[in-house]
């Protein structure tokens, strides 16, 4: 298995983000509780990075 990095995270984040924004009038409840998920995990690694 491959770890996932952060550079992962942020492509994923961004085509999420493209596809939601194509459609939005569609709920996409999944994709934004990933959005949110990925938003968070890359704000974590930021703020460690900063310390």
């Amino acid at each position: 298995m491959q770890e996932t990095t952060n550079s992962d995270r942020a492509n994923e984040l961004r085509q999420l983000i493209d596809k939601v924004s194509a459609q939005p009038n569609r709920a996409w409840t999944e994709e934004r509780k990933r959005i949110g998920v990925l938003q968070s995990q890359l704000a974590a690694h930021e703020g460690a990075k900063a310390h």
